[in-house]
């Protein structure tokens, strides 16, 4: 019988998040948006100043998925959030109980430090996600839209004196 196991990452994992990283994004069909390097995964991570957790799921043994994910605050709650940034289950993994671990492993860990929400994004197009986030109980939040600033927007605003 195959075991499923979910450990902290390490920094010798970084190649690993890497390839799992790519993985998700060309299923998401956006791999040429990952700038993302082994270094880069490295430092931010696992760096002095990094703020961000990841976890490996291990099957045999054998690296099967991952998920990344931080803190953050809800004022009118009073309480950090857990924040699901990425959760990638190898495709032939799938079906196997990882992803759902993943997600109970990170239900845990929010709920050992208090935290009073979990939260995460899905594409409004990929159904097995949604579906499967949905037969665990999760919720879509349909009343808030996602705004993001990112590449010269970013730049423009931090440098604007107005």
């Amino acid at each position: 019988m195959s075991s499923l196991n979910i450990r902290k990452a390490t920094v010798d994992d970084s190649g690993q998040i890497l390839q799992f990283v790519r993985e998700l994004a060309i299923y998401e069909k956006a791999e040429h948006e990952v700038v993302a390097t082994e270094e880069t995964v490295a430092e931010s991570i696992f760096g002095p100043e990094s703020t961000v957790h990841a976890v490996i799921c291990e099957k045999d043994s054998k690296p099967i998925g991952f998920a990344v994910y931080f803190y953050n605050y809800s004022t009118w709650l009073g309480k950090n959030g857990l924040f699901l940034e990425d959760l990638f289950v190898t495709p032939s993994e799938r079906g196997s109980g990882a992803g759902k671990a993943l997600l109970r492993y990170l239900a845990r860990v929010a709920v050992s430090k208090g935290c009073g929400r979990f939260e995460w994004n899905v594409l409004d197009w990929n159904e097995p996600a949604i579906q499967f986030y949905e037969s665990i109980g999760a919720r879509p939040q349909s009343e808030w839209i996602g705004y993001r600033l990112t590449g010269q927007a970013l730049l423009d605003l931090a440098e604007s004196n107005a």
